[in-house]
């Protein structure tokens, strides 16, 4: 429908520019069967409501159209697709552990009458490196972290918590992202707070940063 106006839009700007041409040299010229309907119609327009200033409607028109489609995309859309999951109870699952030396992750793990985080994560995920940071300074702050890694190697696991440090109590592997799925995450990385109950209170989507550290602790401290 766009390009079918747009086609439109340039046809009738050719038209214009024609009779403005021709308007200002007085030899207007048509076919041989005379000015076709179009044209007509233009010129009968033009001369009846005698506003030369419509002639450039349809440049000022296709400007507007242009911008609003730059404005489009320049304009970041909100993306982020929100959990349907907050406010209710973690859906059973049971992931084994993602690598060597961390302990598997269940459902029945959290909800033990403590308040924590769950850290939904990827060694190939660049985010996620940039947020390990701020999960250490978490931990150290005492809150518990669990984490849930999404389509990784076990060798890789290990690789990024070698690297980066390892703030998680413990660390399931959703090689299928079956439970990110049920979560009703769409991403990576994104963190959940979970109440004392078992209950998700909260998505935080997208990297952690050190101005959200102290947000996601009230969350933490409210939940208890």
């Amino acid at each position: 429908m766009a390009s079918a106006l747009m086609v439109e839009t340039l046809r009738y700007i050719h038209l214009v520019r024609r009779n403005i041409d021709c308007s200002w040299r007085g030899d207007c010229a048509f076919g041989p069967h005379g000015p076709s309907h179009e044209e007509a119609s233009f010129k009968h327009m033009a001369n009846r409501m005698n506003r030369p200033w419509l002639l450039w409607a349809p440049l000022v028109a296709t400007a507007c159209i242009g911008g609003l489609a730059i404005y489009g995309l320049a304009v970041p859309k909100d993306e982020q697709v929100r959990s349907a999951m907050i406010g209710q109870k973690l859906p059973a699952f049971a992931l084994p552990p993602a690598t060597q030396g961390v302990f598997p992750l269940s459902n029945k793990d959290m909800g033990d009458g403590k308040p924590r985080l769950l850290n939904i994560f990827a060694s190939w995920c660049i985010p996620c490196k940039a947020e390990a940071p701020q999960l250490e300074e978490l931990k150290a702050a005492g809150v518990e972290i669990d984490g849930i890694a999404i389509r990784d190697r076990p060798e890789d696991v290990a690789a990024f918590l070698d690297e980066f440090g390892n703030p998680y109590r413990r660390i399931g592997s959703d090689s299928e992202m079956a439970v990110q799925l049920r979560l009703g995450s769409s991403g990576v990385p994104e963190t959940y707070v979970i109440g004392a109950d078992g209950m998700i209170l909260f998505q935080f989507i997208g990297d952690i940063r050190a101005e959200n550290v102290p947000m996601l602790i009230e969350k933490l401290k409210a939940a208890e």
